[in-house]
């Protein structure tokens, strides 16, 4: 992981937690060499997450300590995800870690899991929010004092206006927890209302990251997230897709694309992932 706070506390005694691959101006490159080395002769791999938001100078770190150590056992998994959905996400991987999935099969994971992770945020203002198309007249209504706004940057984009009659935006179909962290909002709203409407089974809080104040072009927010927190709703879910072996560095994987090389699987072997795997509910049976 690119940064501590995005390292979310284990869900049980049994998850591990994540190593900090370091930024440039925090960490000489051959300390940073030095300590992948010893991560990949302790583990065998690494599945190195981080976001789209991360500096230019710290992905180039990235790429070049796999480089100088010429190693293929280094995946680098870019996730287009708010930091707070990164966190989950990198916490999910930790908990697929532990079980009988190999290394391309976890680092691959990382693009199924994003899908059924609903992220968002409560925003005070949406004038300098840019990650979800904002049209003309909804950031008039930003300028009103009190206004409100909820923003769901994914799985698929929302941006609703809160108020008493003001319709939530949608949330998941299945069962989830929510995680959910405050900056300098002080509202209740994703609690009170955006909680019981998606029905989820438990609330839990987290620090607010440290980037999210850029990602969301404001510091008065309340961001959340809700996921799946059940490692064997999470196992049976990556089982239920078709695996297959990279044709570039013959790693295992899921999906459309190496999570090592990032070489996509020819057309005629593509495989998408199984629809209707999860219902509101419960879990539906793993389809072969």
């Amino acid at each position: 992981m690119t940064s501590a706070d995005l390292v979310l506390p284990p869900t049980d005694q049994q998850t591990p937690t994540a190593a900090l691959l370091q930024a440039p101006d925090a960490q000489a490159l051959e300390m940073a060499i030095g300590d992948m080395h010893v991560l990949l002769e302790q583990h065998g791999y690494v599945v190195a997450v981080y976001p789209t938001g991360i500096s230019p100078a710290h992905e180039r770190r990235l790429y070049s300590v796999r480089s100088v150590l010429e190693s293929d056992r280094i995946a680098l998994v870019k996730v287009d995800l708010p930091p707070l959905g990164v966190a989950v996400l990198v916490r999910q991987l930790r908990q697929l870690s532990i079980c009988d999935f190999s290394p391309g099969v976890v680092a691959s994971a990382a693009r199924l899991l994003a899908h059924y992770i609903h992220a968002g945020a409560l925003l005070h203002s949406v004038t300098k929010f840019d990650r979800v198309p904002v049209d003309l007249r909804t950031h008039a209504k930003s300028w009103v004092p009190g206004s409100q706004f909820a923003v769901v940057a994914g799985p698929e984009p929302q941006l609703v206006r809160v108020g008493p009659k003001a319709e939530l935006p949608t949330g998941p179909e299945f069962a989830t927890h929510l995680v959910a962290a405050k900056g300098q909002s002080q509202s209740e709203w994703v609690k009170e209302a955006l909680a019981p409407a998606w029905k989820v089974q438990s609330i839990h809080e987290a620090a607010l990251p440290s980037d999210s104040s850029a990602w969301w072009g404001t510091g008065k927010l309340v961001e959340f997230a809700a996921y799946l927190p059940d490692i064997s709703v999470l196992y049976q879910l990556v089982s239920s897709v078709r695996r297959e072996n990279c044709h570039w560095c013959r790693m295992e994987l899921i999906g459309d694309r190496c999570g090592f090389c990032s070489s996509p699987l020819p057309a005629a072997e593509n495989r998408k992932h199984p629809a209707g795997v999860l219902s509101h509910g419960a879990l539906a049976p793993p389809q072969s």
